[in-house]
């Protein structure tokens, strides 16, 4: 059984290695074009279109789930309105550019067309219901407090390189590895048990297909924070063991999307309305999505397509060498975030 764990997490790590390296460069080159500053810019007034800017920025956008509230807050003093604000939180920790690439890896073109949609049109409809329900003509609240951020992304933000290139090699291989690898690295370690120790159709088998399995998985993520990446190899491996693909939807939408901290920022600068209608909107989406992606699945089995194998795309010798290099970032940034954790303990 240790055997078959360590051969299913390197499997899954080889499949994914490429296309997560390609993401992580990916998401540097956007954290040097697309800064928050121009995001807080564009969001100023109340109504759909700047709700749907804040969901459009907010879905590729190379924040990490604890960077998202600073700039949330932000957002909120620049004069944001609520639905703007609230379509920039709800549609961004649900995917971003490197979660794309390894959705693609590991599920399919299905699942990496379907994910950063659905996640627009989360954001779009909980900002615009915001908005509609918002008779506050005053968009910044008085005791609106600043929020740290204390994450190795924040505060490599902050920091200033002069040449570009440095700059999205800095971000995209050192600061967003050292924001994942651990969540990663725990995401397919239990991706590993899972295909190890469960039977194959043990869920099908227990749960079926239907609404059940969706319940499920939504009371699963909901309370348990998984970023957008690191929840992906849990998903695919749940499909292997008989979850219907829109179930396992369900829970890559309310895992990444509803976490403690982005619930208590809602409520906090938001107020408690806001929060609720959050909460409904991400649950509703959820459910949803997850009937139709299983429609979608069951149309594209039809047509003869390949809906979640996308691997197979690159040859075996490349997934090694990718995941050998993927491991070395993954450990340095862990390495760095470690020698950074130590030297703000010894300076207090």
């Amino acid at each position: 059984m240790i055997i078959n764990i360590i051969s299913d997490i390197w499997m899954t790590l080889c499949d994914m290695a490429p296309y997560l390296l390609f993401g992580f460069l990916a998401a540097g080159i956007l954290s040097v074009a697309i800064s928050p500053k121009t995001v807080e810019k564009h969001l100023g007034e109340k109504g759909f279109v700047s709700v749907f800017k804040a969901a459009l920025f907010g879905v590729p956008l190379p924040l990490c789930s604890c960077s998202v509230i600073p700039v949330t807050v932000s957002m909120k003093k620049s004069g944001a309105s609520n639905g703007a604000a609230t379509a920039f939180l709800t549609s961004t920790p649900q995917t971003g550019i490197d979660s794309v690439f390894v959705t693609f890896s590991l599920l399919g073109p299905v699942f990496a067309i379907f994910r950063p949609v659905i996640a627009l049109i989360t954001g779009i409809i909980a900002g615009f219901w915001v908005d509609l329900t918002d008779n506050n003509k005053k968009t910044v609240p008085n005791n609106t407090t600043e929020e740290k951020c204390e994450h190795s992304c924040c505060s490599a933000k902050k920091e200033k390189t002069p040449n570009k290139i440095l700059q999205i090699l800095r971000y995209g291989f050192i600061t967003i590895p050292g924001d994942v690898a651990k969540p990663l690295l725990l995401g397919i370690f239990i991706a590993g048990i899972i295909s190890a120790i469960i039977p194959d159709d043990f869920f099908a088998s227990k749960l079926g297909t239907g609404f059940l399995p969706m319940i499920v998985m939504m009371a699963i993520g909901i309370p348990m924070y998984v970023c957008s990446t690191a929840s992906v190899p849990i998903a695919a491996a749940l499909i292997l063991k008989g979850i219907s693909p829109g179930a396992a939807f369900v829970f890559l939408i309310t895992g990444a999307a509803t976490n403690a901290a982005g619930i208590m920022t809602i409520y906090k600068i938001l107020g408690k309305k806001v929060a609720v209608i959050y909460l409904t909107t991400v649950v509703i989406s959820a459910l949803i999505s997850g009937f139709l992606l299983n429609f979608i699945f069951k149309f594209v089995k039809k047509q003869g397509w390949h809906a979640t194998n996308s691997g197979w795309m690159l040859p075996q010798s490349v997934k090694i060498a990718s995941a050998i290099v993927l491991l070395i970032i993954l450990g340095y940034s862990i390495f760095l975030l470690h020698q950074v954790n130590g030297k703000k303990c010894s300076s207090h």
